[in-house]
């Protein structure tokens, strides 16, 4: 498993290039230099699915109990407990043109719906004031039971299907608000495309491994 500084590399190389200024400025300077200036906001559309080889009410037990689970499974973000199925999240630190941001926001997990749904939603961290972002964090989580064909064997298993809906408001501060908007808007939607999908496919693998860990089934490793 990579490290924290090592996940993060390849993200802060990739924007390198598009620095244009010699030092850096901290998410916290924007407080005191966005003046009225509108935020920029990026957005992030995703889905994928999770597989995992237990029948869908066994599958939903280990979802349900996310206390015992969601802060291991999560590291190396640093987790915090809020309320009954609240958590904070630092995500990490990101940056692009010597601007950096390291996101903290409060997720809800919250049970099932009548229909089956989880879903996941942004809720406010206690005495905690984001320096000059916001963020809006929606995901819907379904389980569809299948089957699966493993060495001429067919064995149950389930797909937890999930879609997310995220965006990020930003107050730049000037000298990123003097660059043209078309680059940081191209600049910004695809770092945040990018974390997501490095994020996502971490813990998806952490999670996997761990609920077949906690159901005593080795998990198929794919080619």
């Amino acid at each position: 498993m990579l490290s924290k500084d090592q996940e993060y590399q390849a993200l802060e190389t990739t924007e390198t290039m598009l620095s244009v200024t010699s030092g850096t400025v901290n998410s916290e300077d924007v407080i005191h230099d966005n003046g009225a200036k509108k935020p920029t906001i990026f957005y992030c559309n995703y889905s994928d699915c999770m597989e995992m080889y237990a029948p869908s009410h066994i599958v939903a037990q280990y979802l349900d109990a996310h206390p015992e689970w969601f802060a291991r499974c999560a590291e190396p973000m640093k987790v915090q407990p809020l309320e009954q199925n609240g958590y904070a999240l630092v995500i990490g630190r990101f940056g692009a043109f010597n601007y950096e941001v390291e996101p903290k926001i409060g997720l809800e997990l919250l049970p099932p719906d009548s229909e089956g749904v989880y879903r996941i939603r942004t809720i406010p961290i206690p005495d905690y004031i984001a320096p000059g972002y916001d963020v809006d964090y929606r995901a819907s989580l379904q389980l569809v039971e299948s089957r699966a064909e493993d060495f001429s064997r067919s064995i149950e298993m389930t797909r937890v299907e999930w879609e997310l809906y995220l965006a990020v408001d930003i107050h730049f501060p000037k000298f990123i608000q003097r660059l043209p908007q078309s680059l940081i808007q191209t600049t910004g939607d695809r770092l945040l495309n990018q974390i997501v999908r490095q994020v996502s496919r971490r813990l998806t693998r952490k999670v996997q491994d761990d609920f077949h860990h906690s159901i005593g089934v080795s998990f198929p490793k794919k080619h």
